[in-house]
């Protein structure tokens, strides 16, 4: 058990299936008691009543109140978790942009509006950003979910080197390919890029609680991300002859 987790009351938005179903069932499993929230009010309330937890559908970006609530007025840990895979280039249609970027970041930011107060005043409080190694690295075939993943890895770091004096811990989950619904839906890109490592969500959640228990900002379920974002640091011309590669290959097989 992680001492951390035992008795906190944590949230987990996008928790209907995937990676935030693994997290909500590893959190109630560790003693925390859990709102599963998820857009799909099906799978949450199926999620909720397997594990012990409360559901609590609707818009991750309104979440906090109502979970709040659900939780007897107190809210540890929120894992922000729900997320669009918006694919496309630079073409992609301004619905889909706004999308992803409502999403996938500024749910992110509207949380932390709601909850900094109370963590802040207490000193204490648990920040879970599901963000992605594309938010590093970058994906081909989906500009809008590269730079909204990257915007959520940015948002998370900005929030850990401005108030871990006070308190607040912040963990950014940045797997590669993970078997769920959103690997299925990345198609030609998603069997080039992501399948041949892909991991099933639970490994995210090993991944997590070893970072909690290290006190660990980054997590990489995928080690060997580690070596790709040093690259791109270190040679970013190489890195970038690397991946263009990977783009002429997908463009081969599409």
């Amino acid at each position: 058990m992680v001492e951390a987790v035992q008795g906190a009351s944590v949230v987990v938005t996008g928790a209907g299936g995937g990676i935030g179903a693994a997290l909500a069932r590893r959190f109630a499993a560790e003693g925390a008691r859990v709102v599963v929230n998820d857009l799909d009010a099906g799978r949450a309330e199926a999620v909720a009543a397997e594990i012990g937890g409360v559901p609590v559908p609707g818009d991750a970006s309104a979440v906090v109140e109502e979970a709040r609530a659900a939780l007897g007025g107190t809210v540890d840990i929120y894992c922000a978790n729900a997320g669009v895979g918006s694919g496309g280039s630079e073409a992609a249609g301004e619905e889909v942009w706004a999308q992803a970027w409502d999403v996938n970041v500024m749910a992110h930011v509207r949380a932390a509006q709601a909850l900094l107060p109370a963590w802040l005043e207490r000193g204490a409080g648990r920040f879970v950003s599901t963000v992605s190694a594309a938010g590093l690295l970058t994906m081909i075939g989906a500009a809008p979910y590269s730079v909204t993943k990257h915007g959520a890895y940015a948002f998370a770091e900005w929030l850990s080197l401005t108030y871990r004096h006070r308190g607040l811990k912040v963990h950014a989950i940045c797997p590669q390919g993970v078997r769920t619904d959103m690997l299925t839906a990345a198609g030609s890109a998603g069997d080039v890029v992501l399948r041949p490592t892909a991991i099933e969500p639970e490994d995210v959640a090993d991944a997590l609680f070893r970072g909690i228990e290290e006190d660990r900002f980054l997590i990489l379920p995928h080690p060997e991300v580690a070596g790709f974002y040093q690259a791109r640091a270190g040679e970013p011309d190489q890195w970038l002859v690397h991946m263009n590669h990977i783009q002429r290959k997908w463009e081969e097989v599409r």
